[in-house]
């Protein structure tokens, strides 16, 4: 089965986490610290901050905010619900708006509908690896979340993804471009914000009794701490971080391949008058993380490669369709994309005649 999503780990990686183990020190340590370092220069951003995921990271970021109680947030309803789910636990209110239906990107179109005195925040997310057009949504005044899940080496306006914003969040999960298993990341436009999401990544205490006992010249009973804030444990680990400075080290590389594949898939389909291609990205670098494309018969073509051994998706089902959120507003272009369309294979471990083989058997679905 070909696979839609994906990663590419090699010897580097196994080796890398083979010394880690050796070391006998996996948890958070010298590792992450290098990572934070080394990621931070690649974002070329002093507030970058490693935490154990990019779920646990829009928690925090909503948190960081310190809005009012029930403050309503926007955010996509074409996205993952992490996003929602986030702002809930913070204590606050997802309202969904619109994406751009040849985007899949909130726009400021989209967003100023849905602004109301109670709006404390506004979400967006990079969908796919292409950047949002957030200078618009800037100028409205409200501060921003921004959701680089996808867009981890993507750029605009001449700034790395997740830099944009007030705050802004990157996953290192096990598909994602820059891939350790597991993880996520945190930036900060202020860096005091970042100071206090160090402190709350360690349930609220800052620095460990270890810590405390070898960097302090004369500790006092090192294993008494204050806790700033009650928050839940959000450490990532050295056997993560390992892998990552692999990865990062690796990062080019697979943009390049993950480029490559998306310029083929966009020769191809160009001229079948029945597939809506992904917008070319002329201004901006591409983050791409997926490959999405519009057709009228989805479920057909789904079922249909799946029988010939691809695997495709829909990322993502509209989260204002989920009765859990109890959206009642109608939002036209989600609802058309939860119907025409769906994601196939794009990741660096994609082989060309894989490649040549996807691009074969959807052009000949109609043929």
């Amino acid at each position: 089965m070909i696979s839609v999503f994906g990663s590419n780990f090699g010897q580097e990686e196994i080796e890398a986490a083979s010394k880690t183990i050796s070391a006998q020190w996996v948890g958070i340590g010298k590792q992450v610290q290098a990572f934070e370092e080394k990621f931070a220069a690649f974002i070329e951003s002093d507030n970058f901050l490693l935490v154990d995921s990019g779920s646990n990271a829009l928690f925090m970021a909503v948190k960081l905010l310190d809005l009012p109680p029930a403050s309503e947030i926007i955010l996509p309803s074409f996205t993952w619900v992490a996003c929602a789910q986030a702002v809930l636990m913070a204590g606050h209110r997802p309202v969904f708006c619109d994406v751009e239906r040849g985007t899949q990107n909130v726009s400021a179109a989209t967003i100023k509908p849905h602004i109301t005195p109670k709006t404390g925040a506004i979400m967006v997310v990079h969908y796919a690896g292409k950047p949002v057009d957030i200078s618009p949504i800037l100028a409205l005044g409200i501060p921003v979340i921004e959701d680089a899940a996808h867009a981890v080496a993507a750029r605009h306006l001449g700034k790395a993804c997740g830099t944009l914003g007030d705050v802004g969040i990157y996953s290192f999960d096990s598909v994602k471009n820059l891939a350790m298993g597991e993880g996520g990341g945190i930036t900060c436009k202020n860096a005091s914000l970042l100071q206090k999401a160090r402190q709350w990544r360690y349930c609220g205490i800052g620095k460990s009794g270890f810590q405390q006992a070898t960097h302090t010249k004369t500790p006092h009973r090192w294993w008494e701490y204050t806790i700033t804030d009650p928050f839940i444990k959000m450490l990532p680990t050295d056997l993560e971080a390992s892998i990552g400075l692999v990865q990062l080290d690796k990062l080019a590389a697979n943009q390049a391949k993950r480029k490559q594949i998306w310029q083929q898939y966009q020769k191809a389909f160009a001229p079948i008058n029945w597939i809506i291609c992904p917008e070319e990205t002329d201004t901006e670098a591409h983050g791409y993380f997926s490959y999405f494309i519009q057709v009228p018969e989805r479920d057909q073509l789904a079922h249909y490669l799946l029988e010939n051994k691809i695997y495709t998706t829909l990322r993502y089902h509209p989260l204002h369709l989920n009765k859990v959120y109890a959206s009642s507003t109608p939002l036209p272009n989600c609802e058309h994309l939860n119907e025409t369309g769906l994601n196939i294979p794009l990741h660096p471990r994609l082989t060309a005649e894989e490649v040549a083989y996807v691009i074969e058997k959807i052009i000949n679905f109609r043929a």
